[in-house]
């Protein structure tokens, strides 16, 4: 696994777990939206860099 590749995850999960915080929050969907795309992008790309596929 890269450096690059584990960042990207860490940032994922990270976001992915503010997403839930906020949804458990009740703040607007928007925001909520936002966190869990940009988590769904960011996990995406970490897997998809790892060495496995290559």
């Amino acid at each position: 696994m890269t450096g690059l590749a584990a960042v990207l995850i860490f940032v994922g999960l990270f976001l992915l777990g503010g997403a839930i915080s906020f949804w458990r929050q009740k703040l607007p969907k928007s925001v909520v939206a936002v966190l869990g795309s940009g988590a769904l992008l960011a996990l995406l790309a970490g897997v998809l860099r790892l060495e496995v596929w290559s």
